[in-house]
């Protein structure tokens, strides 16, 4: 069984300091749905990344078996810490995946990543 480093988890902000996942989080009006989805985000703080793959660009996508097929992205940064871009469900999956992957660009420009 391999180590897992413990990862740390933030939320993106844009320039005027909101944080497009927290925005979507508190859409999701089933407090089931989003107590599932807080669980996911918890394991990933003990290691545990789960189903995910890559989108290209650095932006990784956590695949959460429920619901409508929601969708967590994200981009790693130092490899501790996962910074938690935006999130959505299948039905707007292209989508999200390119709002996310402008966030990651827009972060990396903002903190020189």
């Amino acid at each position: 069984m391999r180590n897992v480093p413990p990862r740390t988890i933030d939320f993106y902000q844009i320039p005027n300091g909101h944080e497009p996942f927290t925005r979507w989080f508190f859409s999701l009006r089933d407090t089931n749905i989003r107590r599932r989805i807080q669980a996911r985000l918890i394991a990933i703080e003990t290691g545990n990344l789960g189903d995910r793959k890559p989108v290209g660009e650095g932006v990784w996508e956590l695949r959460l078996d429920f619901g409508p097929g929601y969708r967590v992205y994200y981009g790693e940064v130092d490899n501790t810490v996962v910074l938690i871009l935006c999130g959505g469900d299948k039905s707007s999956q292209k989508r999200d995946i390119e709002r996310a992957k402008n966030y990651w660009r827009e972060y990396k420009e903002r903190f020189r990543q």
